[in-house]
């Protein structure tokens, strides 16, 4: 039996800003910590992402000393940042798919620096400890809470799955298209298609859905630039029910704390 090996911990403090490539991370309810805690929003309120704007894969996330920090990754000269636990205390409503729920405006400095760098109003929120966004219904086992994430607390996906992708692409892609939280060593590509529970060191996971992938993925992470694949070629061989299916959403039972080299050991298959 293949060995399975949490080989990458990622996350997105900004939603659809450049991620964050972690050794150990702790595992909150709502998601890994710092995961989509912060995210743009327009003047009405709606969330803002690469799909309609592919410039902001250019914007570069960190970190470190209580602050968190953006810049551009051609031009570092473009930079700003502020504490993790900066807000205005202003509560904005905002809208994210089907979901309304409440942010707080992290101040207007940074909102402002992210409109001229976009070039139309927007604000960077950030979503308070209080605020209880719920998982989809039809999916969630015990009511479970998720971040400004598009639905659930984390994504995993095997390497060999990229692997197998990119064999049938003219120019191989990295994973950062496909913004996981985990990734894993061992198994044929698509193996955790049929992961059911599974720990990842002592940690119970449940994989509760296959990740739908949109134009986002076409965006190359250093350049901003869109293009046709990997959705083109995925979609002659990963399509169900009309969506291009890659990774698998999850839901996790405890929290704990997660660390590269950690075994990925499954409790129970999909039938």
């Amino acid at each position: 039996m293949n060995k399975f090996v949490l080989s990458e911990i990622n996350i997105y403090p900004i939603k659809s800003l450049g991620g964050i490539s972690l050794q150990k991370a702790q595992l909150e309810e709502r998601g890994l910590q710092y995961d989509r805690r912060w995210m743009l929003v327009d003047e009405e309120g709606i969330f803002i992402t690469q799909r309609k704007h592919g410039k902001l894969a250019l914007l570069q996330v960190n970190i470190a000393g209580g602050k968190l920090s953006i810049a551009h990754k051609a031009l570092p000269e473009q930079n700003i940042s502020f504490s993790l636990d900066e807000d205005t205390g202003e509560q904005v409503s905002v809208i994210i798919w089907n979901d309304t729920t409440t942010a707080l405006e992290v101040n207007k400095a940074v909102s402002n620096w992210f409109s001229d760098f976009l070039e139309f109003k927007v604000r960077l929120v950030k979503m308070p400890e209080t605020e209880k966004r719920l998982v989809d219904r039809d999916y969630a086992l015990n009511n479970e809470i998720v971040s400004f994430a598009d639905g659930y607390p984390c994504l995993i996906i095997g390497q060999s799955s990229l692997n197998g992708l990119n064999e049938k692409l003219l120019e191989p892609i990295p994973m950062d298209r496909f913004r996981p939280n985990f990734v894993f060593t061992g198994g044929e590509p698509h193996i955790e298609d049929r992961f059911k529970t599974f720990y990842i060191g002592g940690v119970l996971f449940s994989a509760v859905k296959p990740c739908a992938r949109c134009v986002l993925t076409t965006i190359d992470q250093q350049t901003g630039e869109k293009g046709q694949e990997p959705l083109r070629t995925l979609a002659g061989y990963r399509t169900i029910g009309k969506k291009i299916m890659f990774g698998q959403n999850l839901l996790h039972h405890h929290l704990g704390s997660l660390q590269v080299g950690d075994e990925l050991k499954v409790k129970n298959w999909k039938d």
